[in-house]
C-alpha cells in the first residue's frame, strides 16, 4: 500500500464560472492517483467587479467556505479536503486581500498574476508584448514582497499570451531579477501541470526557469490547476521528474500556512499518474 505524500494544491469549483465538478469529486480522483487529498483554491473575489466573470462574487465567499467544509465532512475517513484560495495580485489590491485572507482559516494562499484577465490587460498592456512580459514579472516579484502569499502560481503564464513574442533569452534577465527578489522573501513557487495544455505546451514554468529557481533555493509546490475532476493530480509524475532534472531533491505542500517538504524520490513512489 503506497503512503500518500502530496496533495492536489491547485483546483477550482463551479463558483469561478469556468470549472465543473464539486470538491468531493476532485478529492476522489486525487486519492486514486495516490495523493493525500486536495487543497481547494478557487479564485478569490476581487473589488469593483475586477475580472468578475471568472471568479466568485464577494457575496459568494461564505458559500465557498461552506462548500469546502461540506466536502471535508463528506470525505472524512477516506481522503482530506483542505481550505485554500487562489488570490490574484495587482498593485493596489493589497488592503482588500489582507482583509479577506483574515476571514477564514486557510491552509494555503496561492498568489497569482493573470495577464489574460481583461481588466489586467486593459491596465497594463501598451501594444508591446515584451513590455507586458516585463510588467508581469515585476508584478510577480511585488506579489511575493507583499507577504500575503505562501506560493506563486504558474510563474511564467504570460508566455501563453503572445506565444510568438516569447523570446526567453530576451526576457530572462528580467526573470532573474524577479526571482532574486522572490528568493529573498522565502515564498514558494508552483510548477503548474496545466501548462501542457496551453499555447506553449510545457509546464509553467519551463525547464530553463526551473533551473534558475533551483539555483536560488526557492521551494517548489506542484499543482494541476484542475478545472474538472479528471485533472486532479494530473501530470504529477512528470512534474516530479522535471523538478528532479532541474536539481531539486524535495517538493513542498502547505498545511496551516506552514510549508511541508517531501523527498522527490519518495514522492515518485507514492504517485499513480
Amino acid at each position: 500500500m503506497k503512503t500518500p505524500l502530496l496533495y492536489e494544491s491547485h483546483m477550482h469549483t463551479p463558483l469561478c464560472h469556468h470549472s465543473v465538478g464539486l470538491p468531493a469529486e476532485f478529492a476522489e480522483v486525487a486519492a486514486r492517483r495516490g495523493l493525500g487529498g486536495i487543497i481547494v483554491t478557487c479564485h478569490v473575489p476581487l473589488p469593483d467587479g475586477f475580472s468578475a466573470g471568472v471568479r466568485m462574487s464577494p457575496d459568494e465567499f461564505p458559500l465557498y467556505l461552506d462548500m469546502v467544509a461540506e466536502a471535508a465532512a463528506l470525505c472524512r475517513g477516506k481522503t482530506e479536503v483542505l481550505l485554500g484560495i487562489e488570490s490574484d495580485f495587482y498593485p493596489g489590491v493589497e488592503p482588500w486581500l489582507e482583509s479577506l485572507h483574515a476571514r477564514a482559516p486557510f491552509h494555503y494562499i496561492l498568489g497569482s498574476v493573470h495577464p489574460q484577465a481583461r481588466e489586467y490587460r486593459t491596465r497594463y498592456f501598451r501594444s508591446d508584448a515584451f513590455e507586458y512580459q516585463k510588467f508581469y514579472f515585476e508584478h510577480l516579484a511585488l506579489s511575493a514582497e507583499t507577504g500575503l502569499y505562501d506560493c506563486l502560481a504558474h510563474p511564467d503564464l504570460v508566455k501563453n499570451m503572445d506565444p510568438g513574442e516569447w523570446q526567453l533569452p530576451r526576457i530572462m534577465p528580467h526573470i532573474k531579477k524577479a526571482l532574486d527578489r522572490i528568493a529573498a522573501t522565502g515564498v514558494a513557487m508552483e510548477i503548474n501541470t496545466s501548462g501542457m495544455n496551453k499555447a506553449i505546451p510545457e509546464m509553467n514554468p519551463g525547464p530553463e526557469i526551473l533551473r534558475e529557481i533551483h539555483a536560488r533555493g526557492i521551494p517548489m509546490v506542484i499543482g494541476a490547476d484542475a478545472h474538472e475532476p479528471g485533472r486532479a493530480g494530473d501530470g504529477y509524475l512528470k512534474a516530479l521528474k522535471l523538478l528532479s532534472k532541474a536539481g531539486f531533491e524535495k517538493v513542498s505542500w502547505f498545511r496551516e500556512r506552514k510549508r511541508r517538504e517531501v523527498n522527490i524520490a519518495d514522492a515518485l513512489q507514492s504517485i499513480s499518474d
